[in-house]
């Protein structure tokens, strides 16, 4: 596998597991190093005791028997044969398998193995380290070329290299090395081992579950805090898009609000110039008539002159209220919903005459001023758009409740009209659908040859929160 495919996956665990990998691996690594430690020193210590407890036995009985080796060159035959009878049948003889007294060159003055006695070895470093006055013990098997015997017993044996010291000069003047049969010392030994690696597992594996609890419990901390930060960090992402979302309709609903206020002084300007304004025209030409001017006209001439004027100026008025009761609202802030709709509806019937159906369903609940207004200005303008275009047949407006969501449908049973072929410019329809949007809510039409249905929807919950 590629490295970097190897640390992209490392990296993508999670601390604990990360923790548990390689303090898993430094802590096999340290227990089995410290462990070689701990156990070697051991080992060294129990061969060191043991062989010191044989060699200061074996030489509390042979002392006695040595000659001055600091001027006998070899032994007698006397002492030879005691030597013998020491380590053939005395109480060494069960203990010590084999038995070799060195001088420093290296040559043997006495071995229970009698081929070996006169010969010169080379001094191995356990034999130099003994002249110099230190003991030397180990275990195992035997491998100096003089100890072909040993080794053909096949076994681990304990080897000791014990100074032979002048009593009254404490020089060293010979070495004793003799193998003893340990098994007793091997059994001790591996117990040692055993315990000493148990003891080492265990503290290790202390150690190693205590780092553990503390980092999975940190790990799960972290992880926790982690999600936390993420779910957080999720939710403002969600509410950065829709704050952008938002924005972006704020910026295009006063765009469209800038155009669609001009419309609308376009068309306030084209209504009073097509209709009171006309009419004041109208009565302006008839003062100048010549039935007024002449004072010779007739009385009743004149008098049916003047109130014709006066009934062009009557349309004038009434024209000119008429806008004005479609601008200004009425006062909706403390009514409650059923309120809004029955005022919309009145309003719509007293200045048109036709009959509108109201149907509402579901409680009253509690609006914002501006969806009230809107809602006012939704039944206003969809009424007057199906009077103007439908003739007011079979008008009716239906409130309702869906999902959370308040449903207003205005509808009739004119003959429909194609949405895609209404006036770019054209501002009912346009002028609902940006309030009703600005709000959050929906706008649809739907119209056929049978009738047209205009519909709104606003979110209650997100109105209550705003």
């Amino acid at each position: 596998m590629h490295p970097f495919g190897i640390l992209r996956r490392w990296n993508e665990q999670s601390l604990a597991r990360q923790f548990l990998l390689a303090g898993g691996v430094v802590s096999l690594c340290a227990m089995l190093l410290v462990g070689a430690f701990v156990t070697s020193l051991i080992e060294a210590a129990v061969t060191r005791n043991s062989g010191a407890a044989t060699a200061l036995y074996v030489d509390s009985v042979i002392a006695p028997i040595l000659p001055d080796l600091k001027t006998a060159e070899t032994l007698d035959d006397v002492t030879t044969r005691v030597l013998d009878e020491t380590f053939g049948q005395g109480a060494l003889g069960g203990r010590v398998i084999s038995f070799h007294l060195w001088r420093a060159d290296g040559t043997v003055l006495y071995s229970t193995h009698k081929d070996m006695v006169g010969h010169r070895y080379p001094p191995n470093e356990d034999l130099k380290t003994a002249f110099a006055g230190q003991m030397v013990a180990g275990f195992g098997y035997p491998d100096d070329p003089e100890s072909s015997a040993e080794r053909a017993l096949g076994k681990p044996l304990l080897e000791i290299y014990n100074p032979v010291l002048q009593p009254w000069s404490g020089e060293v003047v010979a070495v004793s090395e003799f193998y003893e049969v340990a098994e007793d010392f091997h059994s001790s030994l591996t117990q040692a081992r055993l315990k000493s690696w148990l003891a080492v597992a265990g503290v290790t594996l202390l150690f190693f579950l205590l780092l553990s609890a503390i980092v999975f419990r940190g790990s799960r901390t972290i992880a926790t805090q982690q999600k936390a930060l993420t779910e957080r960090v999720t939710e403002l992402s969600g509410l950065l898009s829709q704050n952008r979302a938002l924005h972006l309709r704020a910026q295009r609903a006063s765009q469209r609000a800038t155009a669609l206020n001009e419309s609308y002084l376009r068309r306030l300007g084209a209504d009073l110039h097509d209709g009171p304004a006309q009419l004041v025209a109208y009565a302006a030409l008839r003062v100048d008539s010549e039935l007024l001017v002449d004072p010779g006209a007739a009385r009743d001439a004149r008098e049916k002159e003047v109130a014709a004027i006066k009934e062009r100026l009557q349309e004038a008025m009434d024209e000119i209220r008429s806008i004005c009761t479609g601008l200004v609202l009425p006062d909706i802030e403390t009514a409650d919903m059923p309120d809004v709709l029955r005022r919309a509806v009145a309003a719509h019937s007293q200045r048109t005459g036709a009959s509108v159906e109201l149907s509402m369903d579901g409680p009253s609940r509690r609006l914002s001023p501006s969806a009230k207004i809107s809602i006012y200005r939704f039944v206003q303008e969809a009424l007057n758009n199906g009077f103007r275009h439908a003739g007011g047949l079979g008008q009716k407006v239906r409130q309702g409740f869906v999902d959370g969501n308040i449903v207003i449908e205005v509808s009739d049973r004119g003959q429909g009209f194609e949405p895609s072929a209404t006036r770019p410019g054209g501002l009912g329809l346009a002028g609902l659908r940006e309030r009703i949007e600005s709000l959050g809510g929906t706008f649809n039409i739907t119209t056929s040859s049978e009738g047209t249905i205009l519909s709104m929807s606003l979110n209650l919950n997100e109105m209550e929160h705003a």
